[in-house]
């Protein structure tokens, strides 16, 4: 029997593709954890965890569907620690004919296919992931012989696409396409916040349990925090509808309105905590989308149109848009650092251990979780940084391993796009950097500071104050032309001189002693 050798990686685990419809016996699967995918960047423990759990439960699933599957752990004796050379042996082992492979959705690993296979002596053939909504180069074509990539553009485009939250005419439900400007509210504690449910069977325990020790064993370098006995991710597609279902009716009728909102008390507020599962396939993007909008649909009068607009904008929005862009612009987008910075990132990025209580609670919710929302994300840890000078390729590689649902595709357009504006505006239009007054008007994390949000220099003045400042007045040539940020400098020139001289001194000694920050 001639045998055809397909491989699926940690991101592809699609049990709706095409592939799985049959089991065809003249095809073997194989799924491979290797060092090669744990080492390029130290992956925050949960995150291996978590690959590993949905890897392996999902090649139970096709197993129990008849298909040929072969599997190598971490630990398996015969596991040469990489693609090529695993795959060379089944070839060998199994007399393999042909190899099938779904398309990376990072370039790294794009690249590292189309080189081995033109050492192959066998055909190798490469198929679509059948999950996103667009191809590869789709905002390229889109967007041909425009100077500007326009995220609300394509957006629009994707919703008269797939008819989603479009009336009669053809025109928004609603006669609105876009309700971010009502999506920015703090929380208030006037509406409750849900439990979040654990679906996770006796079985699911003590799998997380076995690939921990595993990965202990095998000395992967990893960074983070776990209790194995509380994994809060979820991994297989039949958790992941659960947890679909669970934010639809629980947390939806809320989500809009407080997105943006950040609270020490409630780590994940009523944001989906689905970015994981989607991002290796376990859901597709239309049926997430699709089970809001139908949710919305029975009960108009408890979820507002803002809030399935914010959620659906997200979906098949920004992170098709974010795609696009990746692929458009790697690998150059890899290297740009627009404002030239290069300092490290601090240490207490790793520990937690920093006395800025917005930045003490996204990081270490980051470092016990593997998760923080995207203004925490965006205006935290992204706009210290930024303020901070950091270079970005520090910053891609924390954002990188510290979040579960970090693949880079998703998460250099975010980190290096419009965190830190290091593409100089392909992403963004202006560099997302805010004062202490941002941060207390969207959460409650000022008012336990050892700092004060009111002070822009003196003893215990919150160092974001300073810094903001600081950054618009070294960046002054790449920005004052700016239109979105002009109002910045027309303030900036009202302060008096000796004013300026006190907050830039006062961001200068913080930059010179971040550790102690």
């Amino acid at each position: 029997m001639s045998l055809t050798l397909r491989l699926v990686l940690g991101d592809q685990l699609n049990q709706n593709h095409s592939w799985f419809r049959t089991a065809d016996p003249s095809v073997v699967y194989v799924l491979m954890e290797v060092w090669q995918e744990t080492s390029y960047v130290r992956h925050h423990i949960q995150k291996v965890i978590a690959f590993f759990a949905a890897m392996r439960s999902f090649a139970a699933d096709l197993r129990a569907q008849g298909h040929e599957i072969r599997y190598f752990t971490l630990s398996d004796p015969n596991n040469q620690q990489n693609f090529a050379d695993n795959i060379n042996r089944l070839i060998t082992e199994l007399d393999i004919q042909q190899l099938e492979y779904q398309l990376p959705d990072e370039y790294r690993l794009d690249e590292y296919f189309k080189q081995y296979t033109t050492t192959l002596t066998i055909p190798a053939r490469a198929v679509d992931s059948e999950h996103f909504l667009t191809q590869r180069l789709a905002v390229r074509e889109i967007f041909r012989g425009k100077k500007k990539y326009l995220l609300e553009n394509f957006y629009r485009r994707m919703r008269q696409e797939h008819h989603l939250l479009i009336d009669a005419t053809g025109g928004p439900t609603g006669g609105q396409w876009n309700y971010d400007a009502e999506n920015r509210k703090k929380f208030d504690g006037k509406v409750n916040v849900p439990n979040q449910p654990t679906f996770s069977s006796p079985e699911n325990r003590i799998l997380v349990k076995e690939i921990y020790q595993e990965i202990l064993a095998q000395g992967v370098e990893t960074i983070g925090r776990v209790e194995p006995d509380h994994f809060d991710w979820y991994f297989t597609r039949a958790d992941s509808l659960k947890m679909l279902h669970f934010f639809v009716t629980r947390s939806l009728p809320h989500f809009g309105t407080y997105e943006d909102a950040m609270d020490t008390h409630f780590p994940y507020l009523f944001h989906s905590r689905l970015s994981f599962a989607l991002n290796v396939k376990l859901l597709h993007p239309l049926e997430v989308v699709q089970a809001a909008i139908g949710e919305w649909e029975k009960r108009p009068t408890e979820i507002s149109l803002p809030q399935i607009e914010g959620f659906v904008r997200q979906i098949i929005g920004w992170r098709e848009y974010m795609r696009g862009i990746y692929w458009d612009k790697m690998p150059s987008f890899a290297q740009l650092n627009f404002f030239d910075h290069q300092r490290p990132l601090p240490d207490w990025f790793w520990t937690g251990k920093v006395k800025m209580n917005c930045l003490h609670h996204a990081i270490n919710q980051s470092l016990d979780g593997a998760y923080a929302h995207h203004i925490q994300r965006l205006m935290i840890t992204g706009a210290f940084a930024s303020l901070a000078g950091t270079h970005p390729d520090a910053v891609d590689a924390w954002y990188l391993g510290v979040y579960a649902d970090a693949i880079e595709w998703v998460e250099i357009t975010n980190t290096r796009g419009m965190s830190q504006f290091a593409d100089g505006g392909i992403v963004g239009t202006k560099p997302y950097v805010g004062s202490a007054n941002y941060i207390n008007k969207m959460s409650n994390y000022c008012k336990t500071c050892v700092y004060d949000k009111d002070k822009k220099h003196g003893e215990k003045a919150c160092p974001f104050n300073s810094l903001y400042w600081h950054f618009y007045d070294r960046h002054r040539a790449k920005l004052v032309k700016n239109p979105r940020i002009g109002m910045a400098y027309v303030t900036w020139d009202k302060v008096l001189p000796e004013e300026q001289t006190k907050i830039l001194a006062q961001a200068e000694a913080y930059l010179a002693n971040l550790a102690d920050l």
